[in-house]
């Protein structure tokens, strides 16, 4: 599952999660996009804000970069 499923499982928009993090609606729609990887840090604050496990989280993140790097192939 990406972020942004996890994030609209949760209905929140960018900007709400945005809020809640504490980081920009910018950042957080180059993380959705996979042109940004979150620091570890930043992904346990995302688990949180969006009531998922962590695990969850660093999935999507792997499997956004292993889909990115197919594409670029």
């Amino acid at each position: 599952m990406t972020l942004k499923k996890i994030r609209m499982q949760a209905n929140l928009t960018q900007e709400q999660l945005a809020k809640i993090t504490k980081l920009s609606i910018r950042y957080i729609s180059l993380l959705e996009t996979g042109r940004r990887n979150p620091s570890d840090k930043t992904k346990m604050l995302l688990a949180k804000a969006l009531k998922v496990s962590p695990v969850d989280i660093f999935l999507a993140f792997n499997r956004t970069r292993r889909s990115k790097k197919r594409r670029i192939i």
